[in-house]
């Protein structure tokens, strides 16, 4: 049987943010339970850019990994192949430039899920671009957005991502001449951006908000510092194997920051504490966890099958 072969609008088609949410809880609970290997990502180093490889693999289903690059290519593709346990098979492959980016925002709806306040409702983004798109579709899965403001550099990025959020998410979202006024007085915030430098103040971080990083978040070369985690009660990564391996190193390496970081997979468990009253500050650094856009492919290819009558993947 040859295997499925997706594109970019047939991975958008099928997934939809509650059940890439959904299936971001499954895959952190496996691997709190040991049935992911989820382990930190491999590159290789040509003269012009990298080939970066994410894999994993879950007991007894399937295994695979995602590629993607660095190369200063417009527009790029990722590929992302599903292999079947038992037989080796390729079941099915994902290409361009949509699975990861929606597994990256499901993530982060996971994050909203378990750390915001649940009558949260004002998200502020920083950032207007795919991976800000992203967390804006997952976190209004999750919570019931109520107002949602954005800023970044570009004012024509901005314009087509408020009238795209009217377009296809039915909310109205406000242009902010400033990161400051994107952020003051919500109580989710989303950091999307490629700067590297901090492109918040801790002090705009009000009471009982939640905070979700995506962009550089390497020593001499982040987003954000230090200085909003000790803001924070509750820090918090998809993979702290992740942000013990990057080179630079993490930008909480080596501070007491580090060590309080815990994973989503033991929150999801209940294994560890996360919010406990709702004054408090949340912080999650999204690192990526290896295996999830497989897993997410996984879910698609079960969805077919399943509407064909076919047995399931794995």
């Amino acid at each position: 049987m040859a295997p499925l072969l997706l594109d970019d609008d047939g991975v958008t088609a099928r997934l939809a943010p509650r059940r890439a949410v959904a299936a971001m809880r499954t895959a952190v609970l496996a691997v709190e339970r040991g049935e992911i290997e989820a382990p930190p990502r491999a590159a290789v180093q040509f003269a012009s850019g990298r080939l970066v490889f994410t894999c994993g693999a879950r007991t007894g289903r399937w295994y695979g990994y995602r590629s993607y690059d660095s190369f200063e290519t417009d527009p790029g593709e990722e590929v992302v192949v599903l292999h079947d346990w038992s037989s080796g098979r390729v079941r099915a492959v994902a290409t361009g430039r949509a699975l990861g980016p929606l597994r990256t925002g499901a993530i982060g709806g996971l994050a909203v899920d378990l750390l915001a306040r649940p009558d949260a409702q004002h998200l502020g983004l920083v950032g207007s671009g795919r991976q800000a798109w992203t967390q804006l579709w997952a976190a209004n899965a999750v919570r019931r957005l109520e107002s949602v403001t954005v800023y970044s550099r570009s004012a024509e990025r901005r314009r087509r991502f408020v009238q795209r959020a009217e377009r296809e998410l039915g909310l109205v979202v406000r242009d902010a001449p400033s990161a400051k006024e994107a952020v003051s007085g919500c109580d989710l915030v989303v950091l999307a951006t490629s700067s590297g430098a901090p492109v918040i103040d801790p002090a705009w971080v009000g009471e009982g908000c939640h905070v979700t990083t995506l962009g550089p978040k390497q020593a001499g070369r982040a987003e954000f510092d230090h200085l909003l985690a000790e803001r924070a009660d509750v820090v918090a990564t998809d993979s702290i194997a992740q942000a013990r391996s990057y080179d630079p190193p993490f930008v909480l390496a080596g501070t007491a920051q580090m060590d309080r970081l815990v994973s989503l997979s033991a929150l999801a468990a209940g294994a560890v504490p996360g919010r406990t009253a709702d004054s408090q500050v949340t912080l999650f650094c999204s690192v990526g966890l290896a295996g999830t856009e497989v897993l997410l492919l996984s879910e698609i290819l079960e969805q077919l099958e399943a509407e064909a009558g076919s047995p399931p993947a794995g």
